[in-house]
């Protein structure tokens, strides 16, 4: 067994910290690690947060960490924030709005950057996540970048999804555009002491009737102000109550059946991926690639080329 894996199952908060940083660096060793792992995660129950930029998530958030933590329950947070295209540096925000935690030996929070993942989360986020499920946290949160369309990647890891809104930022349609209402198990109403919030709680309601009408779970919609504390005990509540449906219906099983196959497909298309672009930059495909410059042969026909040849390789 690695020793980073047997210290994390032994609570090791420095071992838990320096697995994720393998992932984020793609160690040598992390393969290993998370393969040693795999067998011990499972148990933590993974909460999505997604919205839009501005409706509050992060100060929900964190009225929501210091809620279950006076409620016994461990808490692991991964905040995935933007990455720069240009430099690769991540805002990494989340760890100052949160630094009311960190001395908290129940609480582990991670700022992750996207690093040009086609999704606002990151690739090695999920494996940020099984860590902590190792490590033994009792509940994970995910709170995602929120830009919208991008934000649907959230369906492939959590098990409860909330989607906060705040009146008066147009997050109803922008929400319905991007596809986002379809991926809520329950929407929070955030700020929810501003003028038109009831507006807001209707133009949802509409927008449900719409697209869950014949859903067996309709998702709830709960008010809260996090800035005053106020509605934190009723959105956990909302959790809690999609998570027996999902167990006794069955879509449990079924949800967490279809992560792990879409996981094992992300697994292969990174792997070729990078088999590909080692064969692209190799000498034997520059004067290919040379071609495709001038326009001599298509980049159709070189792509064939390479495809048929890691076929017969296999």
């Amino acid at each position: 067994m690695h020793e980073l894996v047997e210290r994390i199952l032994h609570g090791d908060r420095r071992a838990a910290a320096r697995a994720i940083s393998y992932v984020e660096s793609n160690h040598p060793d992390k393969t290993q690690v998370l393969q040693e792992l795999f067998p011990h995660t499972g148990n933590s129950f993974l909460v999505g947060i997604t919205g839009s930029p501005g409706a509050g998530k992060s100060s929900f958030v964190d009225k929501l960490i210091g809620y279950l933590r006076k409620k016994g329950l461990t808490v692991g947070i991964v905040a995935v924030d933007p990455t720069s295209p240009f430099t690769g540096g991540a805002i990494l925000g989340d760890r100052i709005r949160m630094q009311d935690h960190f001395l908290d030996e129940g609480v582990f929070i991670r700022s992750m950057g996207t690093r040009g993942s086609l999704g606002g989360l990151a690739r090695s986020t999920k494996e940020a996540v099984r860590i902590l499920d190792a490590y033994g946290k009792d509940v994970i949160i995910i709170e995602t970048v929120g830009v919208g369309q991008s934000e649907l990647d959230i369906m492939n890891i959590a098990d409860t999804t909330a989607v906060v809104l705040n009146p008066g930022g147009g997050d109803t349609i922008q929400a319905f555009k991007a596809g986002i209402m379809e991926i809520a198990d329950l929407f929070i109403l955030n700020k929810a002491d501003l003028a038109g919030t009831d507006k807001l709680m209707r133009e949802v309601e509409q927008m449900l009737d719409l697209v869950k009408h014949d859903a067996p779970w309709r998702p709830p919609i709960v008010k809260t102000i996090s800035l005053q504390n106020k509605g934190i005990d009723e959105a956990w509540q909302a959790f809690i109550d999609h998570q027996e449906y999902s167990k006794q219906s069955g879509e449990w099983q079924t949800r967490r059946a279809s992560h792990l196959r879409e996981e094992v497909m992300e697994i292969v298309e990174y792997d070729m991926h990078q088999i590909v672009m080692q064969q692209l930059r190799s000498d034997a495909y520059a004067e290919s690639m040379a071609k495709v410059s001038s326009r001599e042969v298509d980049p159709y026909e070189v792509a064939g080329k390479l495809f048929q040849s890691l076929v017969r390789e296999k």
